[in-house]
């Protein structure tokens, strides 16, 4: 039987194909199993159960495919079954928690402070001490961002609870990368053929895959620096570097890409005039991120031939969800930095004009729970500006330049 270790909320793609992957790859088989709780549906947790939650991992390169078969995952369940999770959470046999959700869901009382205060309120009252808490989410500073949301419930709730949690509970910052796009029938389809088995939930991702950590592990953690993860001091420039240049690149083509047409990335950035706009970005972005030169254009380079990868269908609708809450940190960081420092980013003011003409409806449809109030004032780019950053809606040359950018 394999051993539950982790405990690990946001059943999906990514966490599959990294840090699952990790744990396999890094651990003796059975050594570190994992239980995993989807955001809300059960539908994944279900069709992972109905085969003992093994699933494929389809390495995609750009001529052929790796097949692996999966069998870290030990059970799954929806995120309704808070029993569950409280019980997982309270074992002594439970080393770590594991997070992969969206940027919305650390909102102050949101999800991931929801879950994590009411499992460590059952740990507490177990005895099973410490553990730590690992966010592999795309936010500066996850771990401290985990942190500050479940000190500022636990403290409304149960002051005793807090104190606890300070002394017990230690909250891990990461920097995770793995593109992983959404599953096709097709897709699974072609695990059958090729697999000989019917998966009903197998996982498409890239060649690449890279992880740093920095943090305790205070019960202990799986050897995942034996799959490549680093563990570092400080994680913030490679976080920095990977925000920008990556997830800043990606929210660039998602939003002015699909104006122009293209359904996916590798679309996109094979059209010179995205190709261009690009790079006009990364320019700017690099001037931010603290990173010698030389590793600078070598992660530029990698990232071309990663977005180039014609085989990994990665939808410039997927990146282009959740926008209000990407920009303020993918895109607003470089745009303060170049004003502070007296220059106009015509990247930058790209990326936001495109997202504003998102919300007025070209290209790519708004899939946000935070843009009814964005949406509502679409039609002038001060009042956005207004409600995203009220420091630059008094910007009048760069509210000039994102208004002459506009094109719906």
């Amino acid at each position: 039987m394999r051993s539950i270790r982790i405990v690990h909320l946001g059943l999906g793609g990514f966490f599959r194909a990294h840090q699952a992957w990790y744990t396999g790859a890094g651990s003796d088989p059975g050594e570190w199993g994992i239980a995993a709780f989807t955001g809300r549906s059960a539908t994944l947790a279900d069709a992972l159960s109905a085969q003992d939650c093994r699933y494929t991992l389809v390495v995609r390169g750009p001529s052929s495919d790796d097949l692996q078969v999966q069998k870290t995952l030990v059970s799954a369940h929806p995120g309704s079954d808070s029993a569950t999770w409280r019980t997982l959470i309270s074992a002594q046999s439970t080393a770590l928690v594991t997070i992969t959700m969206t940027e919305a869901a650390y909102a102050p009382s949101g999800v991931v402070a929801d879950r994590l205060v009411s499992g460590l309120a059952a740990r507490r009252l177990a005895g099973s001490g410490p553990l730590a808490v690992v966010s592999c989410d795309n936010l500066p500073g996850n771990g401290e961002v985990t942190a500050r949301v479940v000190h500022e419930l636990a403290a409304r709730l149960d002051p005793a609870l807090d104190e606890w949690i300070t002394a017990n509970v230690s909250f891990v910052t990461t920097m995770v990368d793995r593109i992983t796009p959404k599953t096709t029938p097709s897709d699974v389809r072609d695990v059958e053929s090729a697999g000989g088995w019917a998966d009903a939930a197998p996982v498409v991702t890239e060649p690449f895959t890279e992880w740093v950590l920095s943090g305790d592990f205070p019960a202990g953690r799986p050897a995942w620096e034996r799959a490549g993860a680093r563990f570092v001091d400080d994680v913030v420039p490679h976080e920095t570097r990977k925000l920008l240049l990556l997830n800043g690149g990606h929210s660039l083509l998602a939003y002015a890409g699909s104006a122009l047409g293209h359904e996916t990335v590798a679309d996109a950035v094979a059209d010179p005039v995205c190709r261009g706009w690009l790079d006009d970005w990364w320019d700017e972005a690099c001037r931010h991120v603290p990173l010698p030169t030389g590793e600078l254009s070598a992660y530029r380079s990698a990232l071309l031939e990663r977005f180039a990868n014609p085989r990994i269908r990665h939808t410039l609708a997927q990146i282009a969800a959740d926008g209000s809450q990407k920009i303020p940190i993918r895109v607003l960081p470089v745009l303060r930095g170049e004003r502070a420092a007296g220059r106009l980013p015509t990247g930058a003011v790209r990326i936001l004009a495109a997202w504003i003409d998102h919300l007025r409806g070209l290209g790519a449809p708004v899939s946000d729970a935070g843009a009814q109030p964005f949406t509502d004032r679409a039609r002038s780019a001060r009042d956005v500006l207004s409600l995203l950053a009220p420091d630059l809606a008094a910007d009048d040359d760069l509210l000039k330049s994102v208004e002459s950018t506009l094109r719906g």
